[in-house]
């Protein structure tokens, strides 16, 4: 088995990595790069190998940065399987539709300023095409991916769907954490280690050198940012991931009312995407975590009093002529596009506002120019002076911090080698000596290095 890396790594974004054995070649996961936008589109547009070369794809869940460029595989030809749990075929569905939505419309906006002719990164109809290609496999169920290579879906309590993937050929075994979430994140099951014996970890490091907040005080400290924003007349705008922190944003904002532990204010999910994925979860209650106490009422989780989601542009341009305090949850997560855009750039320079961010923060984003504290920040062309109050709850993370990491990765019970993905250099490099600290051999390869499982 060899094992050669693509995407994501010495980054976050763009997870891909290429396994090779018994004669067959696949891919874990096949994200979009994010960042920089020229940069990002110049990485996106580069293929990991050819598309000749790829027997079968395996996802491990559904957020664009694992996903977002199998539409652009297919675009190039790719006619082969992709596996995927239930739950991230059906949160794939609108993800990749509304993806493609936005390179159609990136594209319309450039040849409408006169800009270079530039052609969509994919379709609509190429996004169809991955769904129809998706073949759905339950968690901790062996499966055959190509002859000679198999696979296991294992629960790695990051977002609906999502799982770590072992993958045995060859007489070797690798291990694939894809994202790892938090113990006692709201809706979602607790990760799980896999038990078996393995010979490589690949391992995500988002947040390798430091430590989250409580997810527990992350809620109460929501609550106390709105109740506050609220008293001097402002608004709470939140950029969040339409699948995963949107959905958990609104549980807590629920539990809160419920305590009444905030004001009974509009809350506003402003997302066409958000709104359909979180009718996916609905669907999904048996992925729900039954020890939480909401989920054992059987309290519809996500419709409680107060709460409303926008039905269409109009509603959502209503909101910034209003002057009522009022929670706004938009996307996208890391300000990059969407309706957020549209109510920082009305709203970031009143300082009764408070800006929530509840994400990580990838170099080169909007989002990140918010945290670092800009005093003016550019939307649209527009340089808006940034004015409305900024927290940062890192308690919202649904990755796993350094002691979560260290914690999924000693419940395996074998020290195999660690390759380190899906992160920055410096959380790289504080979560190697951490690790070795732990009597574990970790690397953090760079694009394009191989590793041969001999």
């Amino acid at each position: 088995m060899q094992l050669e890396f693509s995407g994501a790594a010495r980054e976050v974004t763009g997870s891909c990595h290429i396994v090779r054995a018994a004669g067959r070649t696949i891919l874990l996961d096949c994200g979009m790069f994010q960042g920089h936008r020229l940069e990002a589109d110049a990485k996106n547009r580069k293929l990991p190998l050819p598309v000749r070369e790829i027997d079968a794809i395996v996802v491990s869940h559904a957020h664009q940065d694992h996903t977002g460029r199998l539409p652009y595989l297919v675009h190039q030809g790719y006619a082969g399987p992709i596996f995927a749990t239930p739950a991230t075929r059906d949160l794939s569905i609108s993800l990749l539709a509304d993806s493609a939505k936005i390179q159609e419309q990136d594209a319309a906006h450039l040849a409408s300023h006169g800009k270079s002719a530039v052609e969509p990164l994919y379709t609509a109809d190429d996004a169809k095409r991955v769904i129809d290609k998706m073949q759905t496999r339950d968690l901790d169920q062996w499966f055959d991916v190509v002859p000679g290579i198999r696979a296991k879906y294992i629960e790695a309590g990051h977002i609906l769907g999502s799982a770590s993937i072992t993958i045995e050929a060859d007489g070797k075994r690798l291990l694939f954490s894809g994202d790892v979430g938090r113990w006692g994140l709201a809706i979602i099951r607790d990760p799980v280690s896999p038990t078996e014996p393995v010979d490589l970890v690949i391992m995500e490091s988002t947040y390798g050198n430091r430590d989250h907040d409580s997810v527990a005080h992350a809620q109460e400290r929501l609550g106390q940012i709105v109740a506050a924003t609220a008293k001097r007349g402002g608004r709470v705008m939140i950029p969040a991931f339409a699948l995963g922190r949107a959905q958990e944003i609104i549980y807590d904002l629920h539990a809160l009312a419920l305590a009444n532990k905030i004001p009974h204010i509009p809350i506003v999910i402003d997302s066409p995407l958000a709104t359909a994925l979180t009718t996916v979860f609905e669907h999904h209650p048996e992925l729900y975590d039954k020890t939480e106490k909401m989920v054992q009422l059987g309290d519809d989780l996500f419709r409680f009093d107060g709460l409303r989601f926008t039905e269409s542009v109009e509603d959502s341009k209503k909101l910034n002529t209003s002057t009522m305090p009022c929670v706004i949850i938009a996307g996208s997560g890391m300000a990059e596009s969407g309706r957020i855009l549209h109510h920082l750039m009305h709203g970031a320079s009143d300082p009764r506002n408070t800006i929530v961010i509840v994400g990580f923060q990838a170099d080169g984003t909007l989002g990140r120019r918010i945290v670092e504290g800009q005093s003016t920040i550019r939307i649209f062309d527009q340089h808006v002076p940034l004015r409305a109050q900024v927290e940062v709850l890192n308690g919202y993370s649904a990755h796993a911090d350094r002691g979560e990491l260290q914690r999924w990765l000693d419940g395996i019970g074998t020290k195999a080698p660690v390759c380190l993905v899906h992160g920055e250099p410096d959380a790289q490099t504080a979560l190697i000596a951490q690790l070795g600290q732990h009597g574990y051999k970790a690397t953090a390869p760079a694009p394009g290095d191989v590793v041969n499982l001999t």
